[in-house]
């Protein structure tokens, strides 16, 4: 088997020269590492976290598993807090960890490494040490090379944290194939074999799901270097891997969690497959009743299914079950926001948009913007119960705003330029703002399952209409704002099933095309509606070309990456290969 080079990471991270022998088994053997950090993983998913790295940090420096999940919980909990601090501290146990399992890789001779080129090394040349060590490696390098991208903006960084998850997936691909080949000999008879398959599953089935979710023209891009996707493959391996007994199959089942409950909406059409999802948490509901991350997918669920009283109750429980990590709270919050908000209880959406703006670090400007398009809703009388001022709020937006990987983040660029409005000395109120953000993270697929809420915000948007049309100051905003609320309105209809008065609305923002000024996301997003109309009234080829026009007509809008992977989620459902683009439609 032709393994990556050891060298291309060790020489960067100054690793250790890979020992002779491994380590001798009375230290800490495969299996009773394997058993204890199975208990650390119980006592995680119970909320005991410092209990579960007390487990594991004695060791964490001697066994590859222990190493593996140490660094994998302070990497979640950096990930989380998005603290400078915190995002170091997991970068250097992830160097660590790497060390850690580096030195139980297979090393080889040079003459070694060029004998690989040319015949493949088969499992047999690797103890079961050595090829779990080529697993945890592989894990440990991907989670390193996410928070390179965070951890600094510079191109040196992103182009060090793309040489590791390549490196990464090339080793889990000859690890599949390792895998493969012994399987069809009949030689996974080793009781820790499954447990090297559980990580095989995980790997593949991941990159292969995330992969397929990028847009073509990222995906030619990287295919040109190596990388695939294939959408299928990577579901049936998690799924596999989630059915198992091995210490991933939970790590399998919040991989498919997190797909269906926040990928597939937020970069998709919103076809979650809920059903699967309430499958794959019911037996960790049962083990783990007030684990926190357990108790998070239940009420997430909840909420992608309509009921929204039910997950309100779910995330107070999640919120009491714990208070060692505050970050899941700030999860609970958002959530709870948009649960209020798709109720119109604008205010107690405020609330929990006030919190998160004062407690968490991961988006100010979109928390902060969050809170004063949240009051943008509210009669002036309630907002002065707030003690807050809604301009000076939308003026303080683009001071908070922040830099990700060299880049800004876009629903923070998006808050920016709406916020704009609100900085000359006469500002121009915005129009439905909380339902334009709720569009932006496509909730109205969510208020779309309980008609009686989809009936309440229709009322809201006409109101605007009505407003805006004996609207006697007329403002270079005017066209743009119409134009929104012709796009909102016809979400709602289309949702309503009034499909042809959805159409309706839709064709007015297009033929308004010329007139709209500064919101020029706009049209490509309503030919992107038009598209999904079309394709529920079964006329495939009209779907494709309108979804192909929002695709290859506009450019250099507010949030096109979004759109860009919806537009793919929804061609990959339309169609299996890709067609010209057309000129647009008439």
């Amino acid at each position: 088997m032709a393994f990556v080079s050891n060298g291309t990471e060790a020489d960067e991270e100054g690793f250790e020269d890979a020992y002779e022998n491994i380590p001798v088994a009375s230290k800490m053997d495969l299996r009773c590492a394997l058993e204890e950090c199975t208990m650390a993983l119980n006592l995680f998913l119970n909320n005991k976290f410092s209990e579960a790295l007390e487990l594991l940090r004695p060791w964490a420096k001697e066994s590859i598993y222990h190493a593996l999940g140490y660094s994998t919980i302070l990497v979640m909990q950096s990930a989380m807090t998005f603290e400078p601090q915190d995002v170091q501290m997991g970068i250097t146990t992830m160097k660590e960890a790497l060390q850690t399992c580096q030195r139980f890789r297979k090393r080889n001779t040079v003459v070694e490494s060029l004998s690989n080129l040319v015949s493949k090394q088969s499992g047999d040349q690797l103890t079961e040490e050595e090829m779990h060590a080529e697993i945890c490696y592989a894990e440990c390098l991907l989670q390193k090379a996410a928070l390179t991208f965070v951890q600094d903006e510079n191109m040196i960084n992103f182009i060090k944290g793309g040489i590791k998850i390549r490196t990464s997936y090339q080793i889990y691909k000859e690890c599949h194939q390792m895998y493969s080949l012994a399987a069809s000999q009949g030689k996974m008879c080793s009781d820790t074999h499954y447990q090297f398959e559980g990580g095989v599953k995980l790997g593949i089935g991941a990159f292969n799901l995330m992969l397929s979710l990028l847009p073509s023209r990222v995906l030619r891009l990287l295919e040109f270097i190596g990388f695939s996707g294939n959408r299928e493959l990577g579901l049936s391996q998690l799924r596999e891997g989630a059915s198992g007994s091995s210490i991933r199959a939970i790590l399998c089942v919040l991989t498919l969690l997190f797909y269906h409950t926040y990928i597939s909406l937020i970069l998709g059409t919103g076809e979650a497959n809920l059903e699967e999802a309430e499958a794959l948490l019911e037996p960790y509901l049962k083990k783990f009743p007030n684990g926190s991350i357990i108790l998070f997918y239940a009420a997430r669920i909840d909420i992608l299914k309509g009921r929204f009283e039910q997950a309100q109750e779910t995330f107070q429980k999640c919120i009491v079950s714990q208070q060692e990590w505050k970050q899941i709270h700030h999860l609970c919050y958002w959530e709870l926001m948009w649960c209020h908000s798709f109720q119109q209880d604008w205010l107690q959406a405020y609330r929990y948009a006030d919190l998160l703006s004062k407690e968490s670090k991961w988006s100010k400007a979109t928390y902060v913007f969050q809170k004063a398009a949240l009051l943008s809703m509210l009669p002036e009388d309630v907002v002065k119960t707030t003690g807050e001022d809604i301009v000076a709020l939308f003026r303080q937006v683009e001071s908070l705003k922040q830099r990700i990987a060299g880049k800004s983040i876009p629903t923070e660029k998006f808050a920016v330029r709406k916020s704009r409005r609100y900085i000359s000395d006469n500002p121009v109120k915005l129009t439905l703002p909380a339902l334009e953000m709720m569009y932006v993270w496509n909730g109205f697929t969510i208020v779309g399952k309980r008609a009686d809420l989809t009936e309440n915000v229709l009322v809201t948007i006409e109101k605007a209409e009505v407003a805006l049309q004996n609207e006697t100051k007329v403002t270079e905003y005017l066209a743009d704002d119409l134009c929104l609320v012709q796009l909102l309105k016809g979400v709602c209809l289309k949702h309503l099933g009034r499909l042809l008065q959805a159409e309706l609305c839709f064709n007015q923002v297009i033929q308004s095309e010329k007139r709209v000024k500064y919101d020029h996301y706009l049209i490509p997003f309503t030919f992107y509606e038009l598209g999904l109309l079309y394709k529920e009234q079964g006329d495939r080829d009209k779907a494709i070309r309108y979804i192909e026009t929002a695709k290859g007509n506009y450019k250099d809008y507010s949030l096109e990456s979004r759109l860009h992977f919806r537009i793919h989620a929804a061609l990959s459902s339309l169609k299996g290969s890709p067609v010209s683009t057309p000129t647009t439609p008439s």
